[in-house]
């Protein structure tokens, strides 16, 4: 069963991606990013206005689209698919693509002038802090296709054992403030395999979380019915973090988890009101969301190299690399996807679809 609210929300939020990785060039954080222009608190408080939810609901819709497609595949075909959609795009992504962020890093803070090759090398024989900030070796933005594929793989025997059909009906009778609860062990399980911030145990939590509880109908029927005060008090929610993290710097862990939490539940349970259609818009970002995730921030990191010294204002700076880095990705996913070896790379396995003349 196609869920065309889970396609539309999962492709809204892979967008999110260009405005929040531009933005990261000028966050605040303390950690820096590979084009890094100084602090902005503005920036870095939109980037706070989303943060908490938009890593975080990737996993509950992965875990949801794993329901479905256990309903029609097998165990052993599912983990074959996993690997090719997953692991091969990982492998390939972090030899030829990741590399080239640390490229312009090095550029950008380090004056580097040596070539590609020679910075590919020094890539994979330096180990740091795993940001990639300095040149050394990093997973960069497919962290999360490795931990989807790890937790894809964790999560296989325990859906053998228990599988959704056997926990539906338990599901469906937790209330409201039993769903709103669940933000306990998915805070807990942050400290679980957490890596800079990137946590394996949390995303494990919110995976099995969607495949059995939130790709459920009554489930989701409980969220809806109670969005009155619910979306209310997310966007309540939302504003505060923002404003005590624009006025105070304050990003509480345990509030973080909360609000992102009910921004989850509030998003899917407005998507299935309001998104639940397939527009040309649905078609098309079903085929190239993931390829774009893939291509998106090593374009976006090169060409927002180039574009800091083409303009002096600020706003122009801002304004060019989120929109000029969609464009170039789009652009370089029509060319990828063409190409078939590439397209393996990138995930993409479907053949074209070409019109009948």
């Amino acid at each position: 069963m196609r869920r065309h609210d889970i396609d539309n929300l999962r492709n809204f939020t892979i967008l999110l991606l260009f405005p929040v990785h531009t933005f990261m060039i000028w966050n605040d954080f303390g950690a820096k990013f590979y084009i890094w222009m100084g602090e902005n608190k503005l920036l870095s408080a939109l980037i706070v206005l989303v943060n908490p939810w938009f890593m975080p609901i990737l996993f509950v819709i992965a875990g949801i689209s794993a329901r479905y497609a256990l309903e029609k595949r097998s165990l052993r075909p599912f983990a074959i698919q996993r690997i090719r959609k997953l692991l091969v795009p990982f492998l390939c992504g972090t030899v030829f693509l990741v590399p080239v962020q640390t490229l312009f890093a090095r550029k950008f803070f380090y004056a580097y002038d040596g070539g590609p090759v020679e910075n590919w090398r020094y890539f994979f024989t330096h180990l740091t802090d795993l940001s990639g900030y300095d040149g050394a070796f990093t997973p960069g933005h497919l962290w999360f296709i490795l931990f989807l594929f790890i937790i894809s793989m964790l999560s296989l025997p325990l859906f053998r054992f228990v599988p959704y059909a056997k926990a539906a009906g338990r599901a469906e009778k937790i209330p409201i403030w039993g769903l709103l609860l669940l933000f306990l062990p998915v805070w807990l399980m942050y400290y679980l395999g957490n890596f800079g911030g990137f946590s394996l145990g949390k995303a494990l939590a919110l995976y099995v979380i969607g495949f059995y509880l939130l790709s459920g109908d009554r489930v989701m029927e409980t969220v809806e019915r109670h969005l009155k005060w619910l979306a209310p008090f997310c966007g309540m929610g939302t504003a505060l973090s923002v404003w005590l993290y624009y006025r105070f710097s304050y990003y509480g862990d345990l509030w973080v988890n909360f609000i992102g939490w009910v921004s989850i539940l509030t998003l899917l349970a407005l998507a299935r009101k309001l998104l639940n259609r397939k527009w040309r818009f649905t078609a098309y970002m079903n085929r190239a969301s993931y390829p774009i995730y893939i291509l998106h921030q090593s374009i976006l990191v090169a060409w927002a190299y180039v574009a800091v010294g083409l303009w002096d204002s600020f706003c122009m700076q801002v304004l060019c690399i989120c929109v000029g880095s969609f464009v170039l990705t789009a652009l370089a996913y029509q060319i990828v996807k063409r190409i078939p070896i590439v397209r393996a790379a990138v995930g993409i396995y479907a053949p074209i679809q070409r019109k009948a003349v």
